[in-house]
């Protein structure tokens, strides 16, 4: 046994030796080279200020300003051998390019709220291109258009739309520190999603770098692509720039309420009720359901959140039409402007608008599932998912309402295929603060445990997810040879039907599978490619 462990402490000190040359090395002779390749593209730029290795003092603070999930910050997760800044689309298409003839892999990043931290973490040697600096906005009210790319937030994006208009808004998530480009890219929704559907039904023209560095928009892109990078995830395809938006009318004031009850409140029944209207009520309203397990009392707080195109008084007729059993009076409402909204859903009710422009996040560790709900629980059933939830103590579910505009545009118009039919779809969230593996491993187990407890109640054949909750549970393939079979896996339960559309595009825009990550668009099968076209 002692020889055992001298082998053994030999053998660690032994890796570690290589791991620490091979690092060298590639500091080193990669960064140069990749240096080199960027500067001779770019002959008129300062490109060296734009570029950062672990050598670099910068390098860390760079890499962790947008990391959003403690659990891909750890000493053990593989670092970028490289990062790049770009402030231009000239810099992007060199990036690629370098890249690309390095035979490396390339991640790309614009907020870093990616789930399963996908965008800045790979398993194998990467470049890390942050996109944050490429984010300017332009509003134009007069054709209700704005033009934003992708390193800008969902917070700065509302407020250069205020700072045009008080009567205008955009249909996009309530966290203000997302980033756009992956928010639109996988789909997106905030409260407008009932009145006028996703983000990317609110998209008409984007500009991209494709595999070959070129710059295209709709129109040279095509048809095809366009469709993809509306909810298929851009990442698959090559690097988005901007996306050019169609702005929605608000009125001047909304109304907005938060009430809560628990199980003592008669919980089941409302929230019974709430399910049979949630996506059948006025679709001007908007009403989120968080449910949060309190094992201390063995009970349920579900907090109703709502948003209502209109004012209080017309809102508590709404309510008392169509979802009495809540109780809502004129009391628990607030009429407010669209951007004070805006605060009112972030949690920053009583700050001034220009914290919209702040990018400081405080990260946690976490884990995100989703779910699909197409029939009725039964309301027997709630008991037994509240048990449950309190028994494991720390999985909330979050309830977001569909039916509206959801359900008047058909699942093949974009990749996001998650249309009529669904009452309302289902986050599993889970946070924590206790740093370790151990720590990790029991909190994303209670994820799953609650998440294959829901198994009878959600959607089937397949069960459905939802790309912007990422979610690598569902499945993967090997990153630079993802196959179609795996890929088919979370690709049919991330877009259904629209999946093998995706594929055909993915294998005419990038055939030799350069964008690629653990849950990215496989290309097609060589013996299908030669005969299928």
């Amino acid at each position: 046994m002692n020889i055992f462990k001298c082998f053994s402490r030999l053998l660690l000190l032994l890796l570690l030796f290589v791991f620490q040359y091979v690092t060298f090395a590639i500091d080193g002779s990669v960064y140069k080279t990749f240096l080199e390749c960027m500067s001779n593209r770019n002959s008129s730029d300062h490109v060296s200020s734009l570029i950062y290795n672990p050598n670099n003092s910068s390098y860390a603070s760079t890499l962790q300003a947008y990391i959003r999930n403690k659990r891909f910050n750890t000493s053990s997760t593989l670092k970028p051998v490289i990062i790049v800044t770009p402030l231009h689309e000239t810099h992007v298409q060199s990036t690629i390019v370098c890249t690309k003839t390095m035979g490396m892999n390339l991640r790309i990043r614009s907020g870093g709220h990616d789930f399963e931290g996908l965008s800045y973490v790979s398993d194998i040697n990467f470049v890390l291109l942050d996109m944050s600096n490429i984010r300017s906005i332009n509003v134009n009210i007069e054709d209700e258009t704005a033009t934003v790319q992708v390193g800008a937030t969902i917070g700065e994006l509302y407020y250069n739309i205020w700072n045009k208009s008080k009567v205008h808004a955009f249909p996009a998530g309530v966290c203000p520190t997302v980033g756009i480009g992956g928010h639109i890219s996988g789909g997106g929704y905030g409260v407008l999603i009932r009145k006028y559907g996703l983000t990317v039904d609110n998209i008409i023209d984007a500009t991209i770098v494709d595999v070959n560095g070129r710059v295209l928009t709709r129109k040279s892109m095509g048809e095809d692509l366009f469709w993809a990078i509306r909810g298929g995830g851009g990442a698959s395809f090559g690097v988005i720039i901007s996306y050019k938006l169609h702005l929605v009318r608000v009125p001047e004031s909304v109304a907005v309420f938060r009430v809560t009850k628990t199980l003592e409140q008669n919980l089941t029944y409302i929230i019974d009720s709430w399910q049979r209207v949630a996506d059948k009520i006025d679709k001007d309203l908007f009403i989120r359901l968080n449910l949060k397990p309190d094992h201390t009392k063995n009970t349920i707080h579900a907090t109703f959140t709502a948003f209502f195109l209109g004012n209080s008084e017309r809102l508590v007729n709404v309510m008392q039409l169509g979802f009495p059993e809540l109780g809502i009076q004129t009391s628990d409402c607030k009429t407010m402007s669209w951007i004070e909204s805006v605060l009112f859903w972030s949690s920053n009710v009583n700050d001034p608008v220009e914290i919209l422009l702040q990018r400081r996040f405080s990260p946690k560790f976490s884990k995100r599932k989703s779910d699909y709900m197409q029939t009725l629980i039964p309301k027997q059933a709630f008991e037994s998912i509240w048990k449950k939830m309190v028994e494991l103590r720390v999985v909330e579910l979050v309830f977001n309402p569909y039916g509206g505009r959801m359900s008047e545009i058909g699942e093949s118009e974009t990749p996001f295929p998650h249309r009529a039919g669904n009452i309302f779809k289902i986050q599993y969230s889970v946070n924590w603060d206790e740093d370790g593996q151990e720590a990790e491993s029991y909190y994303v187990n209670q994820s799953r445990v609650l998440y294959e407890f829901m198994t009878p109640y959600v959607s089937k054949n397949p069960r459905e997810a939802y790309l912007n909750y990422r979610d690598i549970d569902i499945g993967t393939s090997v990153v630079g040879n993802n196959s179609y079979e795996d890929g088919k896996v979370y690709g049919e339960k991330y877009f259904k039907g629209n999946f093998v559309r995706l594929v055909k595009v993915k294998t005419m825009v990038d055939n030799d599978n350069f964008f690629t990550n653990e849950q990215s668009i496989p290309i097609l099968p060589m013996r299908k490619n030669n005969m299928g076209k």
